[in-house]
């Protein structure tokens, strides 16, 4: 029998071979999933184009109905690739409300949060490389 999760896998053009790689790979894969765009001046200080988003954040968000609300992470669900930002509800129809789920792909980071050592070591190292 095959395993749930091939690591040789390479790429597919065919979208289900590429949600079944998504739905079946293990949690430190899963974590590369949920990266988004850095603005336009982390990229320049960083040297990068974009990081994984942690909780603490300050993102942007860039699509729906929320598009231009900017709010801090909250939450983030590796299992089903989602991000929950602090204070950005959505009012179901019987009146509750819940909190609005969104994919990484659809966010901007604009501020880092910098108060895990090895992330902030991370990122020096990685701008440091870049300007060389």
């Amino acid at each position: 029998m095959k395993p749930a999760f091939a690591t040789t896998w390479n790429r597919s053009e065919q979208r289900r071979k590429q949600r079944k790689y998504a739905h079946n790979a293990p949690y430190h894969v899963k974590g590369r999933f949920l990266s988004a765009h850095l603005s336009e001046e982390l990229k320049k200080k960083h040297g990068k184009r974009s990081a994984r988003l942690r909780e603490g954040d300050k993102v942007k968000v860039l699509r729906g109905s929320n598009k231009g609300k900017e709010a801090k992470v909250e939450k983030v669900d590796l299992k089903r690739t989602k991000v929950y930002l602090l204070k950005v509800e959505r009012t179901k129809p019987d009146g509750n409300k819940v909190q609005q789920a969104f994919h990484p792909s659809n966010l901007m980071i604009t501020e880092l949060n910098l108060d895990d050592k090895k992330r902030k070591a991370k990122l020096e190292r990685q701008a440091q490389g870049a300007k060389r």
